[in-house]
């Protein structure tokens, strides 16, 4: 199988599907310095900066997995200043219509994306509803779930939508779902975390160590090298 993903921060669904030996095909994200940390990790994938400026017309009917965590900076219910909460009529979030354009543009076979859990209740659940229905006009059944980090023996709670779409000729057998439930753990991961400590680094009070970082969002602990201070990603 085969996958490309859009908003690819540091590569999480390219991890995940690394660890499944899903052939990840390319990855597409527009900051240069998480850019070079998935080019670190997928040499061997065609690397893509900014969503708007990219022709994915190329990839049409080579992925069957198409994944997309667009942003959440106006649906997080972090944002409480300023303009508040936009969602989808936001700068940032509405770059979910630009992941519109890549589906319609690549057809895969399957899409799987995720958000803070508040996009559901952004602009009085309208924009959700929008996010069914583009999906729908491009014939795509979805099914979707809300699980925290910590379900899945994460030590933070950050609650989070999963979409996954599929085509609207996929019939399933009554009372069966497509999505595959997360399974809980009672205990959190045994990584070894010694050097995983908050600590002040490079002069600026606050910063967190990448290996905390990476311990923390599930990912292998030299994930992020150490680019504060000069530390070669092994």
């Amino acid at each position: 199988m085969t996958h490309g993903s859009l908003f690819s921060g540091i590569g999480g669904f390219d991890l995940a599907a690394d660890l499944e030996n899903i052939d990840n095909i390319f990855h597409c994200e527009w900051i240069e310095s998480k850019r070079k940390i998935l080019n670190h990790h997928f040499p061997d994938s065609i690397s893509h900066g900014d969503i708007k400026e990219t022709d994915f017309t190329v990839y049409r009917n080579r992925i069957d997995i198409l994944s997309g965590g667009f942003p959440c900076q106006d649906a997080s219910i972090a944002k409480q200043w300023g303009e508040g909460q936009q969602g989808l009529q936001g700068e940032r979030t509405g770059l979910f219509y630009e992941m519109c354009r890549a589906i319609s543009e690549i057809r895969p076979k399957y899409i799987i994306s995720e958000n803070v859990s508040n996009i559901l209740k952004t602009n009085k659940g309208q924009d959700f509803s929008a996010i069914l229905t583009e999906l729908s006009a491009m014939g795509y059944n979805a099914e979707w779930r809300v699980c925290r980090a910590s379900d899945v023996g994460a030590p933070h709670h950050r609650s989070r939508v999963y979409l996954v779409a599929y085509p609207s000729i996929i019939r399933l057998q009554q009372g069966q779902t497509f999505f595959s439930y997360v399974q809980e753990t009672s205990s959190p991961r045994s990584w070894d975390i010694a050097g995983a400590s908050v600590q002040i680094m490079g002069g600026v009070p606050g910063r967190v160590n990448p290996q905390l970082y990476a311990w923390m969002m599930g990912y292998p602990l030299n994930w992020l090298g150490n680019p504060y201070m000069g530390m070669e990603m092994q």
